[in-house]
């Protein structure tokens, strides 16, 4: 998940953990409905950890994903912002002016209307939730990790996705209050942005400074950062594995009792993703951008920040909430997605300009 320096052109492919993240994701899930289920009294307990409507074992958890990739966020490269605009024209207009309204639509669409005779009003208001938060998320890590699979600018990568975290700090709480209140779902304006704060303000300064600690005690080698998240990996790991096994513990009940309940999540998920790839790669194609930036740009937008949505779901509606859940399911769609845009993204090279 570590970016690369300007000048260091990043290894291919994906690591042991993102190759097979659906799989490492899928026996989490497992085991949180099989503990969940066992002994449901452990994560009441759990539960009732929490403080101003922050559960503080899921905050360490989330603090544990987040932090490693916000070290690797290379703001410096925010001097090239001015190089190559077209690309992050796209990937703004299509993250922050799309993206989050495209997915409402077709959350409200299907939990309202398609699976109105399958799924209670007081549920469906709850999945919304949560797929409003992922829509309302772009990808700030997993995105240097398809960049790299299709041969994409890392130099570009980087400065798409720091402006993207800038963008977030700002943006991410109005919209997600507008959408939900568009979709009558009551707004607490405290805990969002209390969740803003902790989730993406502060280890956005921690990282950032952490990461000038970290090339300042190497003399300068930036490539030290990488080697400093590398370490920090199997924290962040473990952090998402834990967290999905609570999350899953706190709705075994629901979901044993729903078993299909996933797949009707994860089916407006994987429609916006593909279509969200699709607008995007077109606009690129039309606007002639070189492929090494067309395709980052469309897996920006493609990708979610699923950290984020989960944390911030966990905080707006609890543990054991709609929202929660439908953020997890993110996660389990998230690589199988991906990696078939990555191959289609491959195939159509050619069909892109390469400068």
């Amino acid at each position: 998940m570590a970016t690369q320096s300007l000048e260091t052109p990043p290894d291919s492919g994906l690591g042991l953990f993102e190759k097979w993240l659906s799989v490492w994701v899928g026996g989490a899930i497992l085991a949180g409905l099989a503990l969940g289920y066992i002994a449901p009294e452990i994560f009441n307990l759990i539960a009732g950890l929490e403080y101003a409507s922050v559960n503080l074992v899921v905050a360490a958890l989330i603090w544990a994903m987040i932090y490693p990739m916000m070290v690797a966020v290379d703001f410096s490269s925010l001097k090239h912002i001015g190089s190559k605009p077209k690309g992050l024209i796209i990937t703004i207009v299509v993250n922050w002016l799309i993206k989050p309204f495209t997915m409402a639509v077709l959350a409200v669409l299907f939990f309202n209307y398609l699976y109105s005779g399958i799924i209670s009003g007081d549920d469906a208001q709850q999945y919304i939730a949560g797929l409003i938060l992922l829509g309302a998320a772009p990808c700030t890590a997993m995105v240097f990790v398809w960049s790299q699979m299709t041969k994409g600018d890392a130099a570009y990568t980087l400065v798409q996705v720091s402006i993207n975290d800038l963008i977030m700090v700002v943006a991410f709480a109005p919209i997600v209050a507008l959408l939900l209140g568009v979709t009558d779902i009551a707004i607490p304006w405290q805990t969002l942005l209390l969740s803003v704060v902790l989730y993406v303000v502060i280890p956005l300064v921690a990282g950032a400074l952490t990461r000038r600690w970290v090339i300042a005690s190497h003399q300068g080698n930036v490539d030290a950062v990488d080697q400093f998240t590398a370490r920090l990996k199997p924290t962040s790991i473990l952090g998402l594995l834990a967290t999905v096994v609570l999350l899953f513990a706190f709705q075994a009940q629901n979901v044993i009792s729903q078993p299909v309940l996933i797949l009707l999540i994860a089916i407006p998920i994987i429609l916006q993703s593909y279509g969200i790839f699709a607008l995007t790669y077109a606009a690129a194609w039309a606007w002639k951008v070189p492929h090494n930036i067309a395709a980052p740009c469309a897996m920006i937008g493609t990708s979610n920040f699923f950290e984020l949505a989960v944390a911030v779901a966990i905080g707006l509606f609890g543990l054991n909430s709609g929202a929660a859940l439908a953020t997890v399911v993110g996660v389990l769609v998230e690589v199988p997605v991906m990696l078939s845009l990555v191959a289609l993204a491959n195939r159509t090279r050619g069909a892109f300009p390469k400068h």
